[in-house]
């Protein structure tokens, strides 16, 4: 719950306290803020390069690779298109993975830059089918996809994609690079990018890596290397071969924000005195005790297609008053007021006015044709 400012003064022990309860920003830890709080140093000092030496190493250890792990100035979309357009080249042909909001923003990106894509879709709340995109790759004899760009976890419906699988499929094609969001796993979960030979992951600070918003980071194989030598898309700013360049020397192509790598620093120290194993164990943890406490609450995980959810938003005035059925108090006065202005039911008796005894009493009149008698 976040203390709302107009509700009265929190108590002594929460003054100055949030509590962030969902996908991102994530809590920040105590420690990364007071390490924000440093006063700013110049960003081409020995003093900033040790620490850009240091978060470099980390973050390796984070992903699990040897490869380069280069960090930007922008959310995880930002890496997310970094990694895009510096793989690909006009009229390339991609495989999008598309089953949440973050799925429909990566077809987005790629139209954007003239890529041609061909969308493997699964309905929000279910993960993206591995077949699909074996069938798919398989058919390519012609070997013309050159990337796959999929969402691991998918943030807007919390459903985790089988990026290992899905990941083997496309290494057997031979020349497709795959091309992964991983801003909400990363940090949560396993994501060893040599151990599956990952080619481009994306990733952002307001979430594993428990920091404030601000800084993307783009893990790149030899593979997305070598492609990035050919890519003819249009790059200024989010072109990693600057970054490459210049993290070779501990630094940063543009000016960074020099706070944000303090608190990565910060976070980093945290999740090594840790460890992976452990940080993975608790999230997993975490997450089958909050589903447990949804089921013992009678709230079970329900996953509602967006095609149910529209027919939910185009149900009938009748099947309106259905809902409304058994309402109390304030709640029956506005689904009173609801049912004037409404079309009127086939079903419904007479029309009469509505007394006060009627409310009083709970409504027996609208409950009286809210249902249909059994036949």
């Amino acid at each position: 719950m976040i203390h709302q400012p107009d509700s009265g003064p929190p108590p002594s022990g929460m003054k100055d306290k949030l509590q962030l309860m969902i996908p991102g920003p994530t809590p920040v830890p105590e420690r990364v803020l007071l390490a924000m709080a440093r006063h700013p140093i110049g960003h081409r000092s020995g003093e900033f390069q040790q620490i850009v030496a240091r978060t470099t190493e980390q973050l390796q250890w984070l992903h699990q690779t040897k490869g380069d792990v280069l960090v930007l100035a922008g959310s995880g979309t930002a890496a997310m298109e970094a990694g895009i357009i510096n793989v690909l080249s006009r009229g390339d042909k991609v495989i999008c993975g598309d089953n949440g909001k973050f799925g429909e923003r990566w077809v987005k990106v790629a139209k954007a830059y003239g890529l041609e894509v061909e969308v493997i879709k699964a309905d929000w709340g279910q993960p993206l089918d591995p077949e699909a995109f074996r069938t798919a790759l398989e058919a390519d004899t012609a070997q013309a996809i050159k990337a796959v760009i999929l969402t691991h976890s998918e943030t807007s419906t919390g459903v985790i994609n089988d990026l290992e699988t899905i990941n083997r499929h496309v290494k057997a094609h031979g020349e497709a690079l795959i091309v992964v969001d991983a801003v909400t796993s990363l940090g949560a979960c396993s994501v060893p990018v040599d151990a599956w030979g990952l080619d481009v992951v994306c990733s952002g600070s307001q979430k594993g890596y428990m920091i404030p918003p601000g800084l993307g980071f783009v893990a790149m194989g030899e593979r997305a290397w070598a492609a990035q030598k050919q890519s003819d898309l249009p790059k200024f700013y989010l072109d990693l071969e600057r970054y490459r360049k210049a993290a070779a020397g501990n630094s940063n192509p543009f000016t960074p924000p020099v706070n944000l790598y303090f608190a990565l620093e910060a976070a980093l120290d945290l999740m090594q005195d840790e460890g992976l194993e452990a940080i993975f164990a608790r999230h997993d943890r975490h997450r089958r005790a909050s589903q447990a406490a949804m089921r013992a609450l009678g709230l079970p995980p329900h996953r509602r297609t967006r095609a149910r959810a529209s027919q939910r938003r185009r149900r009938t005035p009748h099947a309106r008053r259905d809902a409304c059925a058994g309402a109390r108090g304030p709640a029956l006065r506005q689904c009173a007021a609801t049912r004037r202005d409404a079309p009127r039911c086939p079903r419904a008796p007479p029309r009469r006015a509505a007394g006060r005894g009627d409310l009083a009493r709970g409504g027996r009149r609208h409950r009286g044709h809210a249902r249909p008698a059994r036949a």
